[in-house]
């Protein structure tokens, strides 16, 4: 470790890194301190985002300034009463960051236990006794991957039906579920969830919240895996869901290996070819939009989707057979189809002044749909250009996961592959020599140099993935 590196802990923003570092950690002590001990320069712990000055923000800033004063005023103190024995004070100096830093996590604790979880207690249970009463149709989505685009495929297509509410954004934990169900009117017919999954038992505890009738599981695989430690406790975690949907259907996601291995008999497997009775024909997908037919029966939908891959036919027939069940007519079913689009940094797709088309695939940082979004890169024509990170949260299956990653990318035949140098990279790299890979691999020390770089990398007609985004936090 430099000079420089060491002198860093002492800098005047040193305590405004570790409140970020909390706050993009969001609060979450391991994670923290995880962080801050694979963390040799703090001047460059803020990179891709920022601090915001939350209420709690600005009060952990004002203790941790308090701390680091006090510390540095006790050495200066020690230094005038015991000018001989200087080692006191340039003890309190030496340890003065660790102590500033594990103090943050006393103060956030002492804040938790006391303060934070009463109230949350209180005010999730009015959430609970106000749901309970909510008459509306209650579904609950769980998965590693997916569910934010599943609820926005539920929302579009039922609302064309019914009145239907959702959390916005990732409301997908106790309190941002509670913040949505406070504005609720009453006078909705359908409640569609998004359960957030980070440890053991948070499903469950979603669940206890929301009391859903219905479910969806949109798919298990290695996303959080650091976090669970296994694939099997991942699984376990979101089928946490099935003690709480009753007779109602239970979807699962059959593109899903694990979800699929897991769903129980009854359940309803859906994917590209289908929901139980109902069959789809005709699929094709290409940068205007997803277009396919549905039938069941004598009953036949024509249906148009701007989402892109035909990956999206299975969540989409999913809303369509909800929509049957619920009482939805053909044609508003195949409208509220036809109104579903890109999402926000999901396979969205923009053009360019120059002509250059780019699919923001930045939040979908997980195995399944880096594999979704390579083979729909892989069927366009054209120059194609792939830009990655890797990804975060793999655990110990880092290395096989992005070594395939790489095989895949070398087995679609895109033209270029630009990789930012992490710790992860080097892995997908190896991939991509070891199927023999006969594009080009451009190297970038981060993520802005990637996106300056891009404008002379490509030409009119050019498609560009880029695939993920890389927090603050991971090295």
């Amino acid at each position: 470790m430099t000079t420089g590196y060491i002198l860093s802990r002492y800098r005047p923003r040193y305590v405004r890194s570790l409140v970020y570092m909390l706050q993009a950690s969001e609060y979450d002590i391991r994670d923290y301190l995880k962080w801050y001990h694979r963390t040799k320069d703090f001047a460059r712990v803020e990179k891709r985002k920022h601090l915001v000055k939350t209420g709690k923000a600005l009060l952990l800033l004002s203790i941790g300034w308090i701390l680091q004063w006090s510390l540095y005023g006790t050495a200066l103190a020690l230094l005038w009463l015991r000018p001989r024995a200087p080692e006191f004070a340039f003890g309190v100096i030496l340890f003065a960051p660790f102590i500033i830093a594990y103090g943050m996590v006393i103060v956030l604790t002492t804040i938790r236990f006391f303060v934070q979880r009463p109230v949350e207690y209180f005010l999730l249970k009015q959430a609970r006794k106000k749901l309970a009463r909510h008459k509306a149709v209650k579904i609950a989505i769980a998965g590693s991957f997916g569910k934010t685009s599943m609820r926005e495929i539920l929302k579009t297509v039922l609302s064309h039906g019914k009145k239907v509410a959702a959390p916005p954004e990732s409301f997908n934990t106790p309190l941002g579920i509670r913040k949505f169900v406070n504005e609720l009117t009453g006078d909705e017919e359908v409640l569609i969830f998004e359960l957030g999954e980070y440890y053991p038992g948070d499903v469950s505890a979603l669940c206890h919240l929301v009391d859903p009738q219905w479910g969806v599981i949109t798919g298990v695989n290695e996303a959080h895996l650091e976090r669970f430690g296994s694939l099997d406790l991942t699984a376990k975690t979101v089928f946490e869901l099935t003690d709480w949907v009753g007779i109602t259907p239970l979807y699962v996601n059959g593109e899903s290996k694990l979800a699929r291995e897991n769903a129980r008999a009854g359940d309803l497997v859906y994917n590209r070819h289908g929901v139980g009775a109902w069959r789809v024909e005709d699929p094709a997908s290409d940068l205007t939009g997803t277009a396919y037919t549905l039938v069941k029966g004598g009953t036949t939908l024509h249906l148009k989707s701007e989402l892109l891959g035909l990956h999206q036919i299975g969540p989409l027939a999913v809303a369509a057979d909800i929509g049957f069940r619920l009482g939805l007519s053909p044609k508003e079913i195949e409208r509220g189809v036809a109104a579903t689009k890109s999402f926000d940094h999901r396979l969205q797709p923009s053009t360019d002044q120059n002509g250059v088309i780019t699919l923001d695939d930045s939040y979908n940082g997980n195995p399944d749909w880096v594999r979704t979004a390579i083979n729909f890169l892989a069927s366009l024509r054209g120059h194609r250009r792939y830009v990655t990170p890797g990804l975060v949260e793999m655990g110990d299956a880092a290395e096989r996961v992005h070594r395939e990653i790489g095989k895949e990318l070398a087995a679609s035949h895109i033209e270029k592959v630009a990789l930012i140098k992490n710790s992860v990279t080097p892995w997908l790299a190896e991939g991509l020599a070891q199927a023999h890979y006969d594009g080009e691999v451009i190297w970038f020390d981060d993520a802005l140099s990637a996106f300056a770089a891009l404008p002379h990398l490509t030409a009119k007609g050019d498609v560009v993935l880029l695939q993920n985004d890389w927090p603050d936090q991971y090295a």
